[in-house]
């Protein structure tokens, strides 16, 4: 028999090939076959609606009486609890079992990720999402076969009612309460069989089961698999919020923020958005005076971008206005921004792409008093740099501290003072011209330009509300870029956490110091001077909560952020990261570090264990400020 003569048989069962096939399909399907289009009883011809037995049951001829018929009441919900696919609860997340039956109509529109709700008898609802879902068949039949197979070959429709849908639910939480009063605890009771199942549709409740503040520095919108979670509030939309008051332990901002993306991810975009909530003049931090201050954020920016925030972005039309208002988010353009230019020799910076004030400052050579590798370079040895040590102490009672860096590599070239130093046994001579050669390799005009040295800038520098940025994109070497970004950086660092700083204007200050390209200045090595630089970094995370200091890190590196940084990092903000070494250095649950290559720009996983459960976020569409 020929694929043509598939279909070609009589529908009195008497046909070989058609007959026979159609029980056979019919035996299979658990008493239901389909022959040309039409459906018949297992046992019975295929189109013969006058067997006996059926007369005077409605039928004339060979056509069914129809009847109309109303269905009694609406479905609500997606689905009810199942417990022949299990329904356990237990203190293993392993070993617990929520299954949900999906009803046809609801099918298309389930998706991995949503979030539910499903009630108790007394009040209290279970929140939880999906993270599974199957078919499972209806009756017992194996639709592995030839006849099956060929039989849907030949339809360009799928029979739903052949199959149960089925979800498989994660428990979040228990929800309890109302309105306002609504609060949350681990789940530990199980829901009764055949509890309805709903979408989450209330925002509050949402946000109780999830964890999500009510108030604080908003990050984005609640979505799942790249689109908005939508309400029956106005706005239906779910904020995101992090908290930024005391009231349930220190604000997070003080508790260190990570943004990673690759490139084109939106990362600058949502980092913009993210540090304009902070200037808000309405967020003030209280200080252990009794003030109440609001934040400095001092932002290192090596692309040139930052100083954009000074200015409006004119896509804001009045309809996103009324909408940013309506959900408490700060907009515009900040006025208070100071674009902090380091003067280096030979270079100049632009600094068209933006309106805000320009003043230029230079690295004084008296820092490396403090910071000694600043002229260290990456190759001084344990042996070399004590001996770096010794020179710069002796440099310094000698000129004090207004000594240059051409007074200083003058010293060195003081034959006498190599002599000395190896007859005493301090610095042996071949220590000596190693130390020397490093010293000579710093970048020349990186010290004491022409311009006015940053510890005189303190109050420039950091200024209550006001925002400063440091671009470095003109500087013509990367070692350059590297002395000014840290030794700036370092002098705050020392000044916050100093009992006896050099400037109370940065001690008294909340402080956010926000560095793009975190990787290029933050990383693990080997050498004694990556070491320290580390070190400064990892104690400024350790204390930045007593001393109202944070730090918000920028990078598409994030594996090559130092760990003794990293671990001190609260909040982690992931956008779409295409490297498999850099998804699994940020340590996310893996539910969520798999669509992490997969997210358009602007989506992002947000991973902060004090402030929520890990969720999936979408971020604003336009910059809240100039973004070019």
């Amino acid at each position: 028999m020929t694929l043509e003569d598939f279909t070609d048989f009589a529908g009195d069962g008497t046909d070989e090939d058609g007959g026979e096939a159609a029980r056979d399909a019919a035996e299979e399907d658990g008493g239901a076959a389909e022959v040309d289009g039409e459906v018949a009883d297992a046992g019975s011809p295929p189109n013969d609606t006058t067997a006996p037995g059926a007369a005077g049951d409605g039928v004339e001829g060979n056509v069914f009486t129809e009847y109309e018929a109303e269905p009694v009441g609406e479905d609500a919900g997606l689905g009810v609890l199942s417990v022949s696919h299990g329904l356990r609860v237990a203190e293993e997340a392993e070993e617990t079992t929520v299954k949900a039956f999906v009803t046809t109509d609801n099918r298309d529109a389930v998706r991995l990720g949503k979030y539910l709700i499903i009630p108790y008898p007394d009040g209290e609802r279970l929140f939880c999402r999906i993270t599974g879902l199957e078919y499972a068949q209806e009756f017992r039949s194996d639709d592995a076969t030839e006849i099956h197979a060929r039989r849907r070959m030949r339809r360009n429709d799928f029979s739903e009612r052949d199959y149960k849908f089925m979800a498989e639910l994660e428990p979040m939480s228990i929800v309890y309460g109302s309105g306002e009063d609504q609060t949350r605890r681990m789940t530990d009771r199980v829901p009764k069989p055949g509890a309805l199942v709903e979408e989450a549709a209330d925002a509050r409740e949402i946000k109780t089961g999830l964890k999500i503040p009510e108030e604080g520095v908003f990050l984005g919108h609640l979505s799942v698999g790249g689109e908005v979670v939508r309400t029956a509030a106005t706005p239906p939309t779910v904020d995101y919020r992090v908290k930024d008051d005391y009231g349930d332990g220190d604000p997070l901002a003080f508790r260190h923020t990570l943004v990673a993306g690759g490139t084109g991810s939106g990362k600058t975009h949502a980092s913009k958005n993210v540090l304009r909530q902070y200037l808000d003049p309405d967020r003030t931090y209280p200080m252990d005076d009794g003030r109440e201050a609001q934040m400095a954020v001092v932002q290192f920016d090596p692309q040139d971008e930052y100083a954009q925030m000074h200015d409006d972005n004119p896509a804001l039309d009045d309809e996103i206005v009324r909408r940013l208002e309506r959900e408490g988010i700060a907009y515009g353009g900040h006025d208070d921004t100071v674009a902090l230019v380091p003067r280096v020799a030979d270079a100049t910076y632009p600094g068209e792409g933006h309106r805000a004030e320009q003043v230029e400052f230079t690295i004084p050579f008296s820092l490396t008093k403090e910071m000694p590798w600043l002229v260290a370079g990456s190759g001084l040895n344990d042996n070399q740099y004590p001996a770096l040590l010794t020179l710069l102490n002796r440099f310094f009672r000698d000129y004090g501290d207004s000594g240059t860096y051409r007074q200083f590599l003058s010293y060195l070239d003081d034959p006498a003072l190599k002599e000395e130093l190896d007859e005493t046994g301090r610095v042996h001579e071949a220590t000596f011209d190693a130390v020397k050669r490093r010293v000579r390799a710093v970048p020349s005009g990186v010290f004491d330009a022409d311009a006015t040295p940053i510890t005189d800038l303190d109050h420039t520098l950091v200024r209550p509300g006001g925002l400063t940025v440091i671009p470095t994109y003109h500087l013509p070497t990367s070692r350059q870029k590297e002395i000014v970004v840290l030794a700036v950086a370092t002098m705050l660092i020392d000044d916050k956490l100093s009992n006896d700083p050099t400037s109370e204007r940065i001690k008294r200050t909340p402080l956010l110091i926000g560095m793009d390209e975190a990787h290029n200045f933050l990383a693990d090595a080997d050498n004694v001077q990556a070491e320290r630089v580390v070190g400064k970094f990892t104690e400024a995370a350790k204390q930045g909560r007593k001393e109202r200091l944070g730090l918000f890190l920028i990078t598409q590196d994030p594996q090559d952020v130092a760990e003794s940084v990293f671990k001190q990092i609260n909040t982690k903000v992931v956008l779409n990261l295409g490297d498999e070494d850099a998804i699994k250095s940020v340590n996310i649950p893996s539910t969520l570090a798999g669509k992490v290559p997969y997210m358009e720009k602007g989506q992002m996983v947000v991973y902060s264990p004090d402030n929520s459960e890990p969720v999936e976020l979408k971020g604003l569409s336009v910059c809240v400020t100039r973004h070019d």
